[in-house]
């Protein structure tokens, strides 16, 4: 009988070092295969748009010493027999190394995720990046949560009823907090959604002013006049809000009116005057001129037209210079315009 057939804990000596030696060798093969895959990989994501790479990139680093410590533990315990106490102990080691890593693969995913959409939305929205990541904080916690209770089932707690706990503490603290909750959410809905972003002119009800800052309670406006306006996100987007940035044109309407005296002739000539005017006006789209109503002291006609920029300042000067061209138009043409009078008729009885 040689050294090797020696038992120690109810295997020979030949068996446990045929053990030792195969968690050396799957060890360091997993190394090697975890170093040359993320190396490799990593060259293929630097070449590529595909953000599949680059996450598997990430997994990779993420693996941990210990799971590919206990995966060539796993595969040389094949060739030693351990007492029935022992083999479950040690099922139960290896699973819950497993539920850590799987929780550490999925944290990365979550943490991946995250850091492509804050660099999508920094060009775009920078307040929204705050609320991005209030919910990958979130959706952490959830998901550590998630590895404790499949832990503590693992170890042969009895979870339903810490389930059932902390689902009745759950609706009671969603009660105790639902209004900083509903603002919670209105803040996720305005992320994802944008029904405005920073930089935004926006009327909300009677109240309006630039977009300036959103966050995870309420969203702050700088109003015309220079003060800032304080909405909560859940009465924000219960109101009825007008984004005046995302407006494409801006519908201008204008009505004038002439006086009784002008002849029929004079009257056709005013709607063709008018459509001229509009229609040579650089940014403008002509829609329609009318003679619309018999006024009690003027012929009154509307105009329509769509400015083609919506910058109010834009706006603006074009309605100033079709006015003065209206004017100057109608002076060349002797039209005259109307104005609030009134022509008093007395006649007198013959005695």
């Amino acid at each position: 009988m040689t050294v090797f057939d020696e038992v120690y804990l109810g295997n020979t000596l030949l068996n446990w070092l045929i053990a030792v030696c195969i968690l050396l060798i799957v060890f360091t093969v997993l190394k090697i295969i975890q170093r040359v895959a993320i190396t490799k990989i990593s060259r293929l994501a630097s070449s590529t748009v595909n953000q599949l790479d680059d996450l598997i990139v990430d997994m990779l680093k993420n693996t941990k010493f210990f799971i590919l410590l206990i995966a060539s533990a796993y595969a040389s315990s094949h060739v030693v027999e351990l007492k029935p106490s022992v083999e479950e102990v040690w099922q139960k080691i290896v699973i819950l190394v497993l539920i850590v890593q799987g929780g550490l693969w999925a944290g990365t995913a979550i943490s991946f995720a995250l850091g492509r959409t804050i660099q999508k939305r920094m060009d775009q929205d920078s307040s929204s990046t705050t609320t991005i990541t209030f919910l990958g904080f979130v959706a952490r916690v959830l998901l550590w949560t998630i590895v404790l209770l499949l832990i503590l089932g693992n170890l042969g707690v009895n979870i339903t009823g810490l389930v059932a706990g902390l689902g009745i503490g759950g609706i009671a603290v969603a009660l105790a907090l639902q209004n900083i909750l509903g603002d919670l959410f209105a803040s996720l809905s305005i992320v994802l959604d944008k029904p405005f972003v920073i930089g935004d002119f926006v009327v909300v009800d009677s109240l309006s002013g630039t977009i300036e800052h959103i966050g995870l309670k309420t969203t702050r406006i700088r109003s015309l006049s220079g003060e800032q306006i304080i909405f909560s996100n859940n009465d924000l987007l219960k109101s009825r809000i007008r984004n005046y940035k995302r407006m494409a044109e801006r519908r201008a309407v204008f009505s004038f009116g002439v006086v009784y005296q002008t002849p029929l002739a004079t009257l056709k000539r005013i709607k063709e005057l008018v459509t001229e005017i509009i229609e040579n006006e650089p940014d403008a789209r002509f829609d329609r001129v009318h003679f619309k109503e018999y006024a009690a002291s003027s012929l009154n006609y509307e105009a329509v037209y769509f400015v083609t920029v919506p910058d109010i300042k834009t706006w603006m000067d074009i309605q100033e210079d079709i006015n003065l061209k209206i004017f100057e138009q109608f002076h060349e043409e002797g039209i005259e315009f109307a104005y609030p009078t009134q022509t008093l008729y007395i006649q007198r009885e013959t005695t």
